[in-house]
């Protein structure tokens, strides 16, 4: 596959927003998962409270490896936390164990955007894998409608990426609230979490940036905006 100078005015924005956002992220982990809890309550302890808080006793909590790869599973139920967050009594591990909790609840209460986002999983991973590889393909062999069946596989990302924004928002102002409302943080504690899920919210804003400056560029190609 070529590289185009003329890519770069499409994806550039989201590229230099996405390092930004994760400087940001790292930034605000590291320096919160210094400051413990006044509760000295684990990330794992955090979600099993507010699990069992909110009635949700099926959902498993397992620990699991990498640096912030937390995660929650909605088909078998289980809430992944990686190791810095599952036994660390942090401030950071308390938001990131929460913010994933957070995802459980919208399970357990079918929130419309992460049934759709889980529905799209598959179409993602193909579209965003053959897409541009069936794009570049049709547009050099001057296959229009195959290039145009590429733009629409890759237009999947796009959507996946759109519609993660409100799930990843929700689930970051459930645990804020539910942090608060069972006392999990006290006083000014809360500020630190605010810190890091907000900077973990701009990835996420970054990534669906990036996904629609792409697709944006397949458009442009395809549609002769160069030739012009």
């Amino acid at each position: 596959m070529f590289f185009d100078p003329l890519y770069l005015v499409f994806a550039l924005p989201g590229l230099l927003l996405g390092m930004w956002a994760q400087s940001r992220v790292k930034s605000a982990f590291n320096k919160y998962a210094r400051v413990r809890t006044m509760r000295n309550v684990t990330g794992a302890e955090v979600a099993r409270a507010l699990l069992d808080a909110q009635g949700l006793y099926d959902v498993a909590i397992e620990e699991t490896k990498g640096f912030l790869s937390d995660h929650y599973d909605p088909r078998s139920k289980v809430l992944r936390l990686s190791t810095d967050v599952y036994r660390t009594p942090s401030i950071a591990a308390a938001g990131v164990a929460a913010h994933e909790m957070g995802h459980a609840l919208q399970d357990a209460a079918d929130y419309v955007p992460l049934n759709l986002r889980s529905a799209l999983v598959l179409a993602v991973q193909f579209g965003s894998t053959l897409g541009p590889w069936i794009f570049f393909g049709g547009f050099l062999l001057q296959f229009t409608t195959l290039a145009w069946v590429g733009v629409i596989l890759f237009a999947a990302s796009v959507v996946f990426a759109l519609i993660t924004l409100p799930v990843e928002f929700d689930a970051s102002r459930r645990a804020k609230q539910l942090l608060v409302s069972n006392g999990i943080l006290i006083g000014d504690e809360i500020k630190g979490v605010d810190k890091v899920l907000d900077a973990a919210a701009l990835t996420y804003v970054a990534s669906a940036i990036a996904a629609i400056g792409t697709l944006l560029y397949y458009v442009f190609l395809l549609t002769g905006g160069r030739r012009r």
